[in-house]
Parts: C-alpha cells; structure tokens; sequence
C-alpha cells in the first residue's frame, strides 16, 4: 500500500478527491453538532464514525434516535441503508488487494465515493492507488468533521436556533438526487415508499416508517423492457 502512495499519480489523484474530503468534511461536522446537541454524548457520533462509517446510515440512526425511535429500529434502519456496500465490496475485491489486513482495511473504506472514484480509473493501478488515496483520506476528514461538530454542538445547545436540523433531510436528500434523476425505476420505489411512509407516521413509533418506506423497492425493475423470445 505505501508503494501506490508514493506513485507519481497520487498528486493529481489527491487534486480529485479534495473536493470530496472537503464536502464529506462539511457534512462530518453537521452530523457530530446535531447529534450533541440532540442530546448524545459526544462519545456517540465519534465512535459511530470510527466503527460504522456510512454517513448516510450514520445520519438515519442518529436521527431515529434523536426523534425517540429505539436502538433497535436505529440499527436496523442504518444496516439495511448500508447493505448496498456488499455490492460495492464486489465490484473493488480486486481493486483492494492481497492479505487479511489489507482486505479488512479496505473492505471499512468501501463507500459510494471511493468505489465509484476508484472505478472511474482506466487501468488497474490507478484504479487500487484511488482507491486508497481516495479512502483514507475521506475517512480522515469525516471522522475530523465529526469529532469538532461534536464538541462545537455540545456548546450550540439547541440547534433549532441555527436551523441545523434541517441538515438530516438535506443530506438525505442530496445523496438520493443523482440516482432520482438518472433511473426511472429508483423514481418509482422512492414515490412509493415516500407515500408509505407519510401514510404510516401518524400512527407508528419513530423509526418505523423510514422501515416502511423499503416497501417502494417492490415496484423497483417493472414497468422495464424485457428481451423477446
């Protein structure tokens, strides 16, 4: 590993990825804040980050708890956001590399981002050298962004004064665009589960409807042209 880190490649590499350390910096500070100020530790969103390290999963859980939801329907709500990465992990098993360790570090790295950057190369060393370069350092930032939004958002207090809650949607939001906008069928599943979703709050714990929501999956491939006999 330290060998693709020093190859010539690793400055433009870096030059790529800042952006995304950058963006996943921001967002690390917003979740560490409101889950502070929600009322977690500050232990808790750092911990999380180091461990779980799925944003999008991370922001789901805490935002489950923070709204009263139980541990239970928190850690079933971030696993089943993140069981996409077992797809990711296969379509990089080649891009990590040899040994034990090495897999089991890389396999904690796979992310939206880093797959998706590492796969945009065109050759196979540059592809396992972004991979790397890409992931660690996203796993620095974020963790970073997370530790100083948790110690800023245990002296922030309320967040409603600085309309930080308004972060958990917008987050979600901005990372399920890109795939409403480019899949007709991801369109279908999320109207249909958003619909759901609504449809069950009023009568339901916190939690449950997020749940419900994977309902929309369902739907998700019909309506698609099939090949003829």
């Amino acid at each position: 590993m330290r060998s693709l880190l020093r190859t010539p490649m690793m400055a433009p590499l870096v030059r790529d990825s800042a952006l995304v350390w950058l963006a996943s910096g921001v967002v690390g500070v917003s979740f560490g804040a409101i889950a502070v100020a929600g009322g977690l530790p500050v232990w808790v969103p750092v911990v999380m980050s180091l461990v779980v390290y799925a944003g999008s999963a991370q922001f789901s859980a805490v935002g489950v708890l923070l709204a009263g939801g139980g541990p239970f329907a928190a850690a079933t709500t971030g696993l089943l956001l993140n069981t996409r990465t077992a797809a990711f992990s296969l379509a990089v098993a080649d891009v990590i590399g040899r040994g034990r360790l090495t897999r089991l570090l890389g396999a904690h790295l796979v992310t939206d981002e880093t797959v998706a950057f590492a796969l945009a190369q065109p050759d196979p060393a540059r592809r396992r050298a972004a991979f790397w370069i890409s992931g660690l350092g996203l796993f620095a930032v974020w963790n970073l962004g997370v530790l100083a939004g948790a110690l800023a958002g245990d002296a922030l207090g309320d967040t409603a004064a600085y309309g930080l809650d308004t972060a958990f949607p917008a987050v979600l939001v901005a990372l399920v665009l890109p795939a409403l906008r480019e899949d007709p069928a991801v369109r279908r599943s999320a109207l249909l589960g958003a619909v759901l979703a609504l449809a069950v709050t009023p009568g339901v714990p916190a939690g449950v409807p997020v749940l419900v929501a994977l309902t929309g999956l369902t739907v998700y491939g019909r309506g698609a042209e099939r090949p003829t006999a």
